[in-house]
């Protein structure tokens, strides 16, 4: 603990009355995250100014400088978190400046500038004292604001069916820095839309998570769609997976790889989900895979992925079963694999089961095709940050999980009508 750090003109106002500063309990600023360090590199920079996205976290920490109180502080962080995502979602759908040259598609403004901002709150210093847990709750309040998760807002009555579909950051930023996130740009590009249907018009609400496993240890993603799973009539989690196609995973498993997360991470075990001791090792998708196989909706091919990994009953080496699990096997890896991608998967239709919704709630994992760069800019070392077949691709890849969406819809609702 330390004492609060006074202004060298106001201390000199008190010694001058014989008064003593007074002393407040503040916790010391947090040691800034793997993710938060990578920021000052150069290709997040160029992200933020080439989007106009560099003012974000100079405005909160500006707003933050004027606050008096926690509680003032709480409203700023809420107010900025929540100005973020607006801000996100209204240039990737063509409303507003473009704020720079980087096209309106590109996930990756959000992404940096929410560290931006997440590493101004945990390394502020307010005169009024902080605790630790009031800093790890300004902290929440600013992921959940700035990834959509409060904003989820269905039309009231009926004729208006509602869709639920999920989004990731760009991971693996190691190996190249310049990464974007198709899902999280389709999260972008669908957020609050209306598609056509065969049964009538349907509303898509769209939701961010971060790539890092103690967030979903910490119950976030059941947190954020357990309000809004019974009010869904489908729902979609949605990654990247494999070059040149996109696949339904048939089948999610109860089981973590170790691969390491954003802030260099790895967790290898059972998923940790609440009540384990009902804990299923397989959970199954309830979307109309084969109408979704079926359609033509894209440029890349679609597969019904059905391979999982398991450990089968009485064995004890992982064995590939390029059909599914075999009864009473452990789950290794489900046709997610073993990363975040299977585990959002795995807890939504839990989630989903638990509610007593899997045989009424169409829902599981689509796994878009890998991004890349065009040809002759592969190298992250000489690369550029952007270039005209890497928007292609990303363009190309939210129309055809927009496309998915709607195959998907069109079944589904006609099934339930039927």
């Amino acid at each position: 603990m330390t004492s609060l750090r006074v202004r060298s003109g106001v201390l000199g106002l008190a010694l001058l009355a014989g008064l003593t500063a007074p002393q407040t309990a503040t916790a010391e600023p947090a040691a800034t995250t793997a993710e938060e360090q990578r920021l000052d590199r150069a290709v997040p920079q160029e992200i933020l100014k080439r989007s106009g996205f560099d003012s974000m976290a100079p405005e909160l920490a500006r707003a933050l400088a004027k606050t008096h109180s926690y509680a003032q502080a709480e409203r700023v962080v809420a107010r900025q978190g929540s100005s973020l995502w607006r801000r996100a979602v209204d240039r990737a759908q063509g409303r507003g400046a473009t704020g720079g040259d980087l096209s309106r598609d590109d996930d990756r403004p959000l992404y940096w500038a929410r560290l931006g901002m997440t590493r101004e709150v945990r390394t502020w210093e307010p005169r009024f004292g902080l605790t630790g847990t009031q800093r790890a709750r300004l902290l929440s309040e600013l992921e959940v604001t700035s990834r959509g998760q409060d904003t989820v807002r269905y039309p009231h009555g009926k004729g208006v069916q509602r869709i639920l579909l999920t989004g990731f950051d760009p991971f693996t930023l190691d190996r190249d820095i310049r990464i974007s996130n198709p899902s999280g740009a389709t999260a972008l590009a669908l957020d609050g839309t209306t598609i056509e249907t065969a049964h009538g018009p349907a509303r898509i609400e769209t939701v961010v998570f971060p790539v890092r496993w103690q967030d979903f240890t910490d119950g976030e993603v059941e947190r954020t769609l357990r309000p809004y799973l019974p009010k869904a009539d489908l729902f979609t989690t949605v990654s990247q997976g494999r070059i040149g196609r996109f696949d339904v995973e048939r089948t999610n498993g109860a089981w973590r790889g170790g691969f390491p997360d954003n802030d260099t991470i790895g967790r290898t075990g059972t998923v940790p989900v609440a009540d384990p001791a009902t804990q299923p090792q397989w959970t199954s998708t309830t979307l109309p895979y084969r109408a979704i196989v079926a359609a033509g909706t894209g440029r890349f091919p679609v597969y019904d992925h059905t391979e999982v990994t398991e450990i089968p009953a009485g064995g004890t080496a992982p064995v590939v079963r390029p059909d599914g699990p075999t009864a009473g096997s452990v789950a290794r890896a489900g046709g997610g694999g073993d990363y975040l991608s299977n585990e959002i998967a795995y807890r939504a239709t839990l989630l989903r089961d638990r509610l007593g919704l899997h045989d009424t709630l169409p829902g599981g994992h689509v796994h878009t095709s890998v991004l890349q760069f065009g040809t002759g800019n592969t190298d992250p070392a000489t690369g550029t940050v952007t270039d005209p077949e890497f928007v292609r691709n990303r363009l190309d890849i939210i129309a055809q999980v927009r496309s998915i969406v709607t195959v998907a819809a069109d079944t589904a609702f006609g099934v339930r009508r039927g």
